[in-house]
């Protein structure tokens, strides 16, 4: 695939001062939080944008963004304050940072504005909206109160997910290697829950699978027990706020080496969106292996907001769900839940062939051009 000529202004969007800023994001929340933008407009209608916003991943050079305008239609990318490093990442306050993108549009004089959710970016916009319509947002998981008002959420017009996960805790949950004996020991496994151990697959039995998932459900609500104990010590010692602590193998899902596991159209092989299967879950840096005590419960425990079908619901808008037939990272169950919570208000469109970063093929602006053609021809 060629490289898409840059096209865009950036910008740079101050939000609200915060009076309840996490400790650990310094003097920036306090006060002058600030996030970086790309409009990319020329020559587009006021009509309709679109506002792309990944929680820590830079889309300011979004695949889509300059098809999108070459087709008419405005497009805003942004990054959140926790750009690249979400160890300290709190889902209630990155929704202020979508809202910050959203004012912006709309003092500018775009007519109507579209969230996209792209993979992790879904259960971020689903999240928005439903606050934006009915904000129930007084505190964070762990019960301290949340300065969060109707003015930093202006809602949007409607909702595009694009290859969307439901929810950063629930995919995290989905890929927690149960076969951890000790959390202190990144190596020690258990052989009978070890998904890279030949002897147990693949193919993996369906017996053993319901046992590692509930192996994984153990841990996961174990981390979660723990993490709360921890902060109910913290609460009686003045010289702590939170603290940092490590998540060790946080990627062995037996569908990325199991086609018959959720299936679609992904190559075959042991390649996931992060890298090869096994040396990702034993990697040093990925997927929620740093965080705090705070941000873990907002974000990878059962205890997160962020959840993004059941929010999505809770909002009135139209939505539009692709899901790519060759994705590699967000599986059809997956994708799929936003459809059947939303029900009728729900459109749907498969990208056929397209895997979860569908400029790395070679096939790729072609894919992109089908997929720009049906956003533009949805959003008007």
């Amino acid at each position: 695939m060629t490289a898409p000529a840059e096209t865009g202004e950036l910008v740079s969007i101050d939000l609200r001062p915060s009076n309840t800023p996490p400790v650990g994001q310094g003097i920036a929340d306090r006060v002058r939080p600030r996030i970086l933008g790309k409009i990319a407009d020329a020559g587009c209608r006021k009509d309709v944008a679109f506002l792309f916003m990944h929680p820590a991943v830079s889309f300011l050079h979004h695949y889509a963004q300059a098809p999108l305008e070459a087709r008419g239609r405005a497009v805003l990318t942004l990054t959140s304050r926790h750009l690249y490093n979400d160890s300290a990442l709190l889902m209630e306050r990155l929704i202020q940072d979508v809202g910050g993108g959203v004012r912006w549009l709309r003092e500018r004089g775009y007519g109507r504005v579209v969230l996209v959710g792209n993979s992790g970016g879904g259960p971020v916009m689903s999240l928005y909206q439903a606050q934006a319509e009915n904000l129930t947002i007084d505190s964070t998981p762990d019960g301290r109160s949340f300065d969060i008002v109707p003015e930093d959420l202006p809602p949007a017009d409607a909702v595009i997910l694009l290859s969307a996960h439901p929810g950063r805790h629930q995919q995290f949950r989905s890929a927690l290697d149960p076969s951890v004996i000790d959390e202190a020991d990144p190596l020690g496994a258990d052989p009978a829950l070890d998904m890279y151990d030949p002897d147990n697959g693949p193919p993996y039995d369906r017996n053993w699978l319901t046992r590692y998932e509930a192996a994984q459900a153990a841990r996961h609500d174990a981390i979660t027990g723990f993490v709360l104990a921890r902060l109910r010590q913290l609460d009686d010692d003045p010289r702590a706020d939170d603290q940092g602590f490590v998540i060790h193998r946080t990627y062995a899902k037996p569908a990325t080496l199991d086609r018959s596991i959720d299936p679609n159209d992904r190559p075959a092989g042991d390649a996931t969106i992060f890298g090869k299967a096994r040396a990702v879950n034993y990697s040093a840096g990925v997927f929620g292996r740093f965080t705090t005590l705070r941000s873990y419960l907002s974000q990878w425990s059962p205890l997160s907001i962020a959840d993004g079908p059941a929010r999505l619901a809770e909002t009135s808008v139209p939505v539009l769900n692709v899901e790519y037939s060759a994705d590699e990272g967000c599986f059809p169950s997956e994708t799929g839940r936003y459809t059947e919570a939303v029900g009728p208000r729900c459109e749907t469109y498969l990208l056929k062939g397209a895997m979860h970063f569908p400029f790395t093929q070679p096939d790729g602006d072609r894919l992109i051009g089908e997929l720009a053609d049906v956003l533009a021809d949805w959003s008007a």
